[in-house]
């Protein structure tokens, strides 16, 4: 049957479908909650979403490079109990999504939202994975909005029709699997002239495409996604997401504020190094 929407759309029940519940059609907090503050000067709020993953991966990485300054602490939200709208949260991102990172190094904490923000700021405040200037920072910055820009296509429109809406419809499914199909092609071509999404350096502008894109490729998004989208057939993708994916701090990055799957995978909260040993 054809939906023929009402001349004025409310809001009479939740979307539907796995993660209804973190869905509403207004801001703000639901609930009075104070967020936890650790020792370091960095202090992200987050779960181990791709989006999130973009961040703990980049803090890894700077510390893997010898930067102490980027020690952290890592909360866990559970977007699925709304923990994103605790009044706290709400203070740090005031669109209420992870991840959120308070930055107290300075006289005044800082607030950076939008993980995008977040690698910027971080890659600026230690001088690494962004180049400082010129047609190199350039490049970086155009592939890093281009993921923030293509990725909703990916999770909020592929992925919810392929796995997570109550029921399978085709058009959707077809719509989305083909721009995300495109979107494989565009990083195809990219890659097949060098190693790095950006040229011949590792860059903040793989920390934000490989958490979505790679780990789609690796089979470990949406079920049986990679199948269905034949991501084996895009060489260069899968040659990039295999390099990255053995990086330690990738690993690393991969288990932080992370509450489900495999248990060794699991650490839902991080404050140092040797809570990866646990």
């Amino acid at each position: 049957m054809t939906y023929q929407p009402p001349k004025v759309w409310t809001w009479e029940q939740p979307s539907g479908g796995s993660f209804a519940s973190t869905n509403r059609p207004v801001a703000g907090p639901t609930h009075d909650r104070d967020l936890p503050v650790g020792s370091h000067a960095l202090q992200l709020y987050s779960l181990a979403t791709p989006n999130g993953v973009k961040v703990t991966v980049m803090l890894e990485e700077l510390l893997e490079a010898g930067h102490k300054g980027a020690e952290y602490d890592a909360w866990l939200i559970d977007i699925g109990k709304g923990d994103q709208f605790g009044s706290g949260f709400v203070e740090v991102n005031p669109n209420s999504k992870i991840p959120a990172l308070l930055d107290r190094s300075g006289e005044t904490p800082r607030r950076i939202f939008e993980s995008g923000s977040i690698l910027v700021h971080l890659a600026e405040k230690f001088g690494a994975f962004l180049p400082k200037d010129g047609p190199a920072r350039t490049e970086v910055m155009n592939w890093l909005f281009w993921q923030m820009g293509s990725a909703p296509f990916l999770g909020g429109g592929f992925g919810h029709f392929y796995v997570y809406a109550p029921e399978k419809y085709e058009y959707p499914i077809n719509r989305y699997a083909m721009e995300v199909k495109r979107q494989y092609d565009v990083l195809d071509r990219q890659l097949a002239e060098r190693p790095f999404i950006a040229g011949d350096d590792y860059s903040i502008a793989d920390m934000a495409i490989w958490p979505w894109y790679g780990n789609l490729a690796l089979g470990r998004a949406y079920g049986d996604a990679s199948t269905f989208l034949d991501t084996a057939s895009y060489k260069h993708v899968m040659r990039w997401a295999e390099a990255i994916d053995t990086r330690p701090a990738v690993k690393r990055g991969r288990m932080v504020n992370r509450n489900w799957g495999e248990a060794d995978m699991q650490l839902p909260e991080r404050h140092s190094a040797s809570d990866f040993a646990k």
